[in-house]
């Protein structure tokens, strides 16, 4: 083939993909009228006798009025509301074991009863304890019996004042073996360390126990502890103190009032979640330890115009709408928060009520002259604003 042949057909490739992106990116007028080059086909719109509209009559006559369709811009707010799945636990909870090896000799409760704060719950066999202690007993007395003849042997001169002491460190001796005594014999009988419910006893009353031996569990359930996680966008906004609604998983119809109480220290890298601890009042008793609860929180949240996805239109800059104001076009670029269903989250200078376009766009430039598809008259300045 000829090169003036190839330089052609070359050339009409280049004004073919030239028209084609002149003709279907949304943004290439606005590009185009940046480099000055003034391109009006898409701006120009057929004469009532069917002849296209010359191309000059923007400067001519001014500018045509363009029809387009338009939905008025709406406020939404995020982050406002948070749910979380959370499980409970009692406020208090204890594994009750013996501090020492013996035989469970009597268990004083059954499972279910609440228990009182130091309240005997079992005993083991104390009679070894017992013996120690009367042998502790003796020994006092016998040492505060020699303290005394050493005494009255100082005062006449028959004994030294380093017998005397000798004597006293004896009888101190004594008295801390006697408080030994006494305490391995306490210790034979296990009291409850906090006040709560008993559960079921998984040992009975003629078992050897060792110390790491479970004799019961208490449970002091006068409130019960929610720990749930919160997203890592809620951290800021969580604090101690802060009110929220615990909705038994089991129970929907039941609600229950709360108050945060803890807050953990750092975020989860791995899940990008913070934990937090809220504690429920249980003055009914109807809630129990390892129940699963949803959790309901209020808050402020951020307030963002929602358009319509119809209207999000992208340039060489980014993404931007065309709203309608003193019934001319004004082109308003904006930044995506959030996409939903039937609207799109911006953040940009609009208020709600602002009309955006949504249909027709392809002809609209800045600043020219647009009807709202259905009126009469163009679109005016207090429906834009």
């Amino acid at each position: 083939m000829a090169t003036w042949k190839q330089l052609l057909l070359a050339l009409v490739v280049i004004v073919a993909a030239a028209a084609a992106w002149v003709r279907f990116f949304p943004g290439a007028p606005d590009i185009l009228a940046r480099w000055g080059i003034d391109w009006t086909y898409a701006r120009t719109a057929p004469s009532d006798n069917g002849a296209p509209a010359s191309q000059n009559s923007g400067r001519s006559g001014g500018a045509r009025e363009v029809n387009v369709v338009v939905l008025p811009a709406t406020t939404a707010t995020i982050n406002d509301r948070l749910q979380a799945i959370g499980t409970g636990r009692a406020k208090d909870s204890v594994t009750v074991n013996p501090y020492s090896s013996g035989r469970l000799t009597e268990l004083l409760v059954q499972s279910g009863a609440h228990v009182d704060k130091g309240q005997l719950i079992a005993t083991l066999d104390s009679e070894t304890e017992i013996i120690a202690q009367d042998r502790a007993k003796l020994a006092v007395q016998d040492a505060r019996e020699k303290l005394d003849r050493v005494k009255s042997l100082r005062a006449s001169n028959a004994a030294t004042q380093v017998a005397v002491a000798d004597a006293e460190v004896a009888l101190s001796n004594a008295r801390l073996a006697l408080r030994d005594a006494e305490l391995a014999l306490e210790r034979r009988s296990i009291l409850a360390p906090i006040a709560g419910t008993v559960g079921i006893l998984p040992i009975s009353a003629g078992n050897y126990v060792t110390n790491q031996s479970a004799i019961a569990t208490l449970d002091d359930r006068s409130s019960i502890l929610v720990d749930f996680l919160v997203p890592e966008r809620f951290a800021a906004a969580v604090k101690v103190g802060a009110q929220l609604t615990a909705t038994p998983i089991a129970n929907p119809s039941d609600a229950y009032a709360g108050t945060i109480s803890a807050i953990d220290n750092h975020i989860d890298e791995n899940s990008r979640t913070l934990l937090v601890k809220a504690t429920i009042a249980n003055p009914a008793d109807s809630l129990r330890a390892g129940m699963s609860f949803s959790i309901a929180m209020k808050f402020p949240g951020q307030n963002y115009p929602a358009v319509s996805p119809l209207a999000i239109l992208w340039g060489s800059d980014g993404a931007y709408v065309w709203c309608i104001e003193n019934g001319k076009a004004r082109r308003v670029a904006v930044r995506i928060i959030q996409r939903n269903t039937e609207t799109v989250l911006i953040d940009a200078p609009i208020t709600g009520g602002d009309l955006v376009i949504t249909e027709g766009t392809q002809s609209v430039s800045e600043g020219g002259d647009v009807r709202i598809a259905g009126q009469e008259q163009p679109a005016n300045g207090a429906e834009g604003s």
